[in-house]
């Protein structure tokens, strides 16, 4: 029997992105033609929703709207919707959007199945479609957090933290690195906190050490650690270990004392600083890359002050700002929102102001240096690739001129820094 054609829709992060690669990786095992992210048409449409912050929510409604019209204009047959905001508003979701024949949350991928009449095939657990390039991977090692920060509703929508445990990801690498993929980035809501559930203790040194060993994977990058009781042998582990990248994202939120033990984020500036000091001593040229939240209940101007001086004085490689989303549900909730939106959009902006003199600075003392570069796409008149130190879509990129250089994408070569922009580098290859 011919299957329906499903559209899948996702939204917000790259933990979502994971998630629907496993949706499809299952409708594909159950026979199903699969689309993702598409303009074409298709009978079955899966939305799966962002529910983060306000303009995520908006924009997971917002698609959920368009296609629920669609829906009543014959286009779409079935429509239903998984993930963090059906997770987390679920019977609101179901009063005031009808249309969706159905809404699942963040763990319910059997039941959604159940509703396509389609089986959830545990054979095909580690085997993953990925909708990234063929050579880069998201692999994400835990589900859930068991942090406390007031801000956060994502463990309202993901649970408690969930290690999967070492072999399984061993197994998932090896079955990527045979599909091409030759990088690695791994992700969790919490990457630091890896394996206390399972093992009783940190284990992300143990299962760096068991990815680097997989054939065929070449760089493994670390994203979301989160600062406090970091694991200090991670950097041990990276300074050893060729295929571990000399890149860490960290996500900071702040730097003022008291603006983090409002946030009840379980770390002082002094601890930070200290911090980067042993990353950047044990691991010469790391690339840090940290988020930053703006505008949190009663910040001050002073306490702003203390995180822009912060910035100044660390120097991050790379850096990005939220503004402060007020959510239901979250200890911080109980607090006035008391900072104005002009307000948290014009610290924002200083923020990223210093940053962009950082990174530009950064990137002027890179002229003339040579890099390992992996390329990613041809885009106009470039190919387009990343070094060491940059993540997709979210970091620096190197544009080599395609009318002068051929390489292939998904390969890697090296690349003389001839020129540099604020968030850009122009290069030649050179082998």
């Amino acid at each position: 029997m011919r299957r329906e054609k499903v559209h899948v829709i996702t939204l917000g992060c790259s933990k979502n992105l994971v998630d629907s690669e496993n949706l499809i990786t299952q409708l594909k095992g159950n026979a199903f033609e699969v689309i993702h992210d598409s303009d074409e048409e298709a009978q079955i449409v899966i939305v799966n929703t962002c529910g983060f912050i306000d303009l995520a929510k908006e924009e997971s409604i917002n698609t959920i709207l368009e296609y629920a019209e669609l829906k009543k204009e014959g286009q779409v047959e079935k429509l239903y919707v998984t993930g963090c905001l059906s997770q987390r508003y679920k019977d609101d979701l179901e009063q005031e959007i009808p249309e969706v024949d159905a809404y699942f949350g963040t763990l319910e991928l059997p039941g959604l199945l159940a509703r396509l009449n389609a089986d959830y095939k545990h054979e095909l657990i580690g085997e993953r479609v990925t909708t990234t390039p063929t050579h880069y991977a998201y692999l994400k090692i835990s589900e859930g957090c068991n942090r406390t920060c007031t801000f956060c509703a994502i463990p309202l929508m993901r649970g408690k933290h969930v290690s999967r445990p070492v072999e399984e990801l061993v197994r998932e690498a090896s079955n990527l690195a045979r599909m091409g993929v030759k990088e690695l980035i791994l992700i969790a809501q919490e990457l630091t906190y890896y394996g206390l559930d399972l093992y009783k203790s940190r284990e992300l040194p143990r299962l760096l050490h068991a990815l680097a060993d997989v054939e065929g994977i070449e760089w493994i990058r670390l994203h979301y650690a989160y600062p406090s009781k970091f694991p200090l042998e991670v950097f041990d582990v990276m300074a050893e270990r060729d295929e571990i990248c000399n890149y860490l994202d960290i996500p900071l939120q702040h730097a003022s004392n008291a603006v983090l033990e409002r946030m009840h984020r379980q770390i002082t500036q002094e601890e930070t600083r200290e911090l980067i000091r042993v990353a950047r001593e044990k691991v010469p040229g790391i690339s840090l890359r940290t988020t930053l939240l703006v505008g949190y209940p009663g910040e001050t101007e002073a306490e702003f002050a203390e995180l822009e001086d912060f910035v100044r004085a660390m120097r991050f490689d790379r850096l990005g700002v939220f503004q402060y989303s007020h959510e239901e549900d979250t200890p911080a909730y109980g607090f006035a929102d008391d900072v104005p939106t002009e307000v948290k959009a014009e610290r924002a902006a200083r923020i990223m102001e210093i940053q962009e003199t950082i990174s530009f600075e950064k990137n002027q003392e890179k002229i003339g240096q040579t890099f390992r570069v992996l390329f990613d796409r041809k885009e106009g008149g470039y190919f387009v690739g990343r070094t060491e130190g940059d993540s997709p879509e979210v970091d620096n990129e190197v544009l080599v001129p395609a009318d002068t250089y051929f390489v292939r994408v998904g390969d890697f070569a090296q690349v003389r820094i001839t020129d540099a922009a604020e968030f850009d580098l122009f290069g030649e290859v050179v082998s």
